[in-house]
């Protein structure tokens, strides 16, 4: 029965040249491809004075119309994991004793939760678990000196810098049951949407997959947008929750999680369960090449005020996009959405990373400015997310937090940046980044 199938996936890898979290992400240019929800167009704001040579990422490509793996390597070429990671000094590391590191203490705490029972995160979150209940900077300075060395993220080209976008937790009013005033669905995983993990047929394609429909022995892309909204996929009886907005659904899908507050003051946390397959259309993009807004307007807020201008439009728009994503309801009481490495993220603490380049888990420090600001934004960040539009060595989203507030800064965010990242001392790199 799979007989055709595996011979489908390699034609398909072969025809690739060789987002799960989703995210807010600029519709401007994106480093090296765009399966994962973006952020509409913004105006590009000024560049921090640290990055001398930015990096201008690839443009966003439309979907494909047939199946392709999520994640492809730029250009056909191949890069070990961390393999454009490169020895640093903490001496280039300007600001980081002005880094305020308590701040981000109890978010890597979080991570050690996890990180303690991996080699070689052990003997860092050990010692991490001894220091004081409320360290001092000189504490945490002098511990991630003690346990950590210092690596600069770079880029296939050779540059240090990339961009930096934002992302948040948002806050919509819904319902458990359908009502007159809450009639837009979220859904969970549908039963028959398949992934299939490439590489336990290609292992150099680790992390990468496909995902789709059986039809008899043939394995389709899954419905898209607008087929789903048609009703043409099987998800009735799939509904989670109701709200009262599609265009607040559809930026909930560019989350990727958020908080759904009911009538009786329940608030229900929502979180990525799956996606699709297909690749992010940006509408704010589409809203701009149609002559119904101009660049500078066409941010997450501007897109809202044309929505609610325009109610008849806003469907027809949505389905240019054809990603569609997938949620699942998280436990009560957790201080913030789940990340990719499975703890609550932390509001301004936390960055969504490629994991291929960066590990997830790892101490990040982030050179960037505020958003659309020349403020210096220099900051000690937790690598605790991943997003699939999140693609190369420097590149990283922001999470601003939960509500109105951390989703204008998110909305506004397309800095250009710096990551240094911190390894454990005997974390082992590719021989490519060694001394």
């Amino acid at each position: 029965m799979f007989r055709s199938f595996y011979f489908l996936l390699a034609l398909l890898l072969a025809a690739c040249g060789g987002h799960q979290h989703v995210k807010v992400e600029p519709v401007a240019p994106q480093a090296c491809q765009c399966p994962k929800a973006d952020q509409p167009v913004q105006a590009t704001p000024a560049q921090p004075p640290v990055q001398p040579t930015p990096v201008q990422p690839a443009p966003v490509h439309p979907a494909d119309p047939k199946l392709k793996p999520q994640e492809t390597l730029a250009s056909g070429s191949k890069v070990a994991d961390y393999g454009l990671l490169k020895p640093a000094r903490w001496e280039d590391l300007a600001g980081f004793d002005q880094a305020e590191l308590v701040q981000s203490w109890p978010a890597w705490l979080q991570g050690c939760s996890t990180l303690k029972n991996r080699q070689p995160w052990q003997a860092a979150c050990e010692a991490a678990g001894h220091m004081p209940a409320q360290p001092s900077e000189s504490n945490l300075q002098a511990y991630y000196r003690q346990y950590f060395n210092v690596y600069q993220a770079s880029n296939q080209d050779g540059s240090d810098s990339g961009m930096i976008t934002g992302y948040y937790q948002p806050l919509l009013k819904g319902s458990r049951v359908k009502t007159a005033q809450y009639r837009y669905p979220l859904y969970t995983r549908p039963a028959d949407l398949i992934t299939v993990e490439l590489s336990g047929l290609f292992p150099e394609l680790a992390n990468k997959r496909v995902r789709g429909r059986l039809v008899g022995n043939k394995l389709l892309p899954y419905y898209d947008r607008a087929e789903i909204e048609a009703g043409l996929a099987p998800l009735a009886g799939k509904e989670l929750l109701w709200v009262n907005d599609p265009i607040e659904l559809f930026f909930l899908q560019v989350q990727g999680s958020g908080l759904i507050r009911l009538d009786n003051g329940e608030a229900v946390h929502v979180g990525y369960a799956d996606q699709n397959g297909m690749s992010y259309q940006s509408i704010g993009r589409t809203l701009v090449e149609r002559g119904e807004m101009t660049l500078d307007k066409a941010s997450m807020q501007g897109i809202k005020q044309w929505a609610r201008q325009n109610p008849s439009k806003v469907q027809e728009l949505l389905n240019t996009n054809p990603s569609y994503v997938f949620f699942r309801e998280l436990p009560a009481g957790l201080p913030g959405p789940l990340g990719a490495l499975g703890v609550p993220i932390l509001g301004e603490r936390v960055l969504a990373i490629d994991p291929k380049y960066i590990p997830l888990g790892a101490p990040v420090f982030l050179a960037t400015t505020q958003p659309n600001s020349n403020a210096p934004l220099n900051r000690l960040m937790l690598a605790q997310d991943t997003g699939g539009a999140i693609k190369g060595g420097v590149r990283a989203d922001f999470f601003w937090g939960a509500g109105d507030a951390a989703g204008q800064k998110a909305g506004a965010m397309k800095q250009q940046g710096r990551l240094w990242v911190l390894l454990p001392k005997g974390f082992v790199l590719p021989a490519a980044t060694q001394r």
